[in-house]
């Protein structure tokens, strides 16, 4: 069944019938919930808090859990479904890539398709901070970003650099003078 019969099927209900629907859905379906919570409240700033916490733990679970990274890209996707502010979907890109780097630093080198998930989702924050011009609310985090790969092995802080430098090419950055 398509969104056309979904539709259809819907606008036959009475308003209290929907009303119903809607509620069993926002009390058996986390995302709904999360969704309808956010369109009566919007709050992006608590909105945003949540899925940095959630990107968090799937980086530094409790104890007995392995990182996931595939649950923080889902956190990335779930919070972006819900249409916040572009500048609160950076955010939360870069935040991503930062707890990504930091788990680096703390605990070794890991594989390939951990860089690359870095890697495209870093890609994709600055190429959304330059189109919607942000550098001044992110330049510092992500000056500190560049220095904190440099410490990762895989040439990770390479890539950073070169597409920091082609993003923003009126910044300099130097990883052997930058100082935070």
């Amino acid at each position: 069944m398509g969104l056309a019969e979904v539709k259809k099927e819907l606008k036959k209900l009475e308003k209290d019938k929907l009303i119903d629907l809607i509620g069993d859905l926002y009390k058996k379906q986390k995302s709904v919930k999360e969704y309808l919570d956010f369109f009566v409240n919007q709050d992006e700033e608590k909105l945003l808090e949540i899925y940095k916490d959630r990107v968090l733990f799937a980086f530094y679970p409790n104890r007995g859990r392995n990182y996931s990274i595939k649950d923080a890209k889902q956190a990335l996707k779930e919070f972006e479904k819900l249409e916040p502010s572009p500048e609160y979907i950076a955010d939360l890109r870069l935040y991503y890539v930062e707890t990504g780097i930091d788990f680096c630093n703390d605990f070794g080198n890991m594989d390939d398709s951990f860089y690359n998930s870095l890697s495209s989702v870093y890609y994709n924050c600055i190429s959304l901070i330059q189109s919607l011009d942000l550098i001044a609310i992110f330049e510092q985090r992500l000056l500190k970003l560049l220095d904190n790969t440099h410490k990762v092995g895989w040439g990770i802080g390479d890539y950073f650099d070169e597409e920091f430098s082609n993003h923003f090419p009126g910044i300099k950055y130097n990883y052997q003078t930058f100082d935070i």
